[in-house]
């Protein structure tokens, strides 16, 4: 028998849409002490803040002589030119010597060793930077001229001299290094 009748359906039927009134949920009454977690939050705090090891800056110390009207002299063969042209390319020589081709931050600190270790000491490195030259890059030779004192120390010691002193300037870029350096 095919179609039913009404007791086959499964009851009557069901409404859709909204039915009389529904019971609403319980909550159940729950609340959360947050005393403990902050006082655990600033315990925690400040252990790590405590136990944490603090950085010291790692700067490079550079004594700025008064501006003086007195001539300083110093000889020419140990005077070590650093040039940093415009475009960023980085030339050293001695003394009187042409700068030759640019050099990489390695050739670079090479070369300061090299010839602070030769001259046992007595070299006076000058820093001429290009008013436009990065200043990053001025940054990074004063790192790897920072870097390069263990080498000089270690060279030095070979020689038998057991104390180093650094002597170090930044002088101004001159339009006469910009000539030795305008054709390389």
């Amino acid at each position: 028998m095919a179609g039913g009748g009404e007791g086959l359906g499964g009851g009557p039927k069901q409404k859709r849409g909204k039915s009389g009134k529904r019971k609403p949920k319980k909550r159940v009454g729950f609340r959360l002490d947050m005393t403990p977690l902050v006082d655990i939050t600033f315990l925690l705090l400040t252990f790590f803040m405590l136990t944490t090891s603090m950085i010291t800056p790692q700067t490079m110390e550079m004594n700025v002589p008064p501006e003086l009207d007195i001539e300083i002299e110093v000889r020419e063969s140990e005077l070590l030119n650093i040039l940093v042209r415009a475009d960023g390319k980085v030339f050293a020589h001695m003394g009187n010597e042409e700068p030759e081709a640019p050099m990489s931050m390695k050739e670079l600190r090479k070369f300061v060793v090299d010839k602070n270790v030769d001259l046992e000491n007595r070299a006076i490195v000058t820093l001429k930077a290009n008013g436009d030259a990065p200043y990053g890059l001025v940054v990074q030779i004063l790192d790897e001229l920072n870097a390069a004192e263990p080498e000089i120390i270690q060279g030095l010691g070979r020689n038998g001299i057991n104390e180093r002193k650094r002597k170090f300037t930044v002088a101004p870029y001159t339009p006469e290094d910009e000539e030795k350096v305008a054709g390389l």
